[in-house]
């Protein structure tokens, strides 16, 4: 295999999207894998720091993950990250089957959000920053 250069990597297209069928809805959306700073992003709204105490905040946290991955047909988002508790007050049901299958396109398992919770601080030792193992 050949080494790739900066340009080689910067002119491939590896970020892929997936239309999902929301028939409460009455159409569809495209979900979107997320960027790298984007989901840095997302686990960074996961914490929340009170104090030298940092815990999880699960918070609108299917909302959260869809406002990053919901796109419209030229791939701009639908929502921004101001309109989280907007979209937080559609139904549970739709949110949920649509954050499973964010999770999936971004290779988030339910177990990778377990382990962000237990680096969140636990008996005073901070959280870790080591990326997430791949699913």
């Amino acid at each position: 295999m050949a080494i790739l250069k900066r340009d080689d990597i910067m002119k491939i297209q590896d970020l892929t999207f997936e239309e999902v069928d929301v028939p409460e809805w009455g159409g569809s959306v495209r979900i979107k894998m997320m960027t790298g700073s984007e989901r840095d992003a997302y686990e960074a709204s996961l914490y929340e720091l009170k104090g030298q105490e940092v815990k999880m905040n699960r918070d609108d946290v299917r909302a959260k993950l869809l406002v990053k991955c919901l796109v419209d047909e030229n791939n701009e988002r639908l929502f921004t990250d101001a309109e989280i508790k907007m979209l937080g007050k559609k139904s549970a049901k739709v949110l949920d089957k649509l954050f499973t299958v964010a999770q999936r396109l971004n290779a988030m398992t339910d177990e990778d959000v377990k382990k962000l919770e237990k680096n969140s601080v636990s008996e005073g030792e901070g959280y870790s920053t080591s990326p997430l193992p791949k699913s």
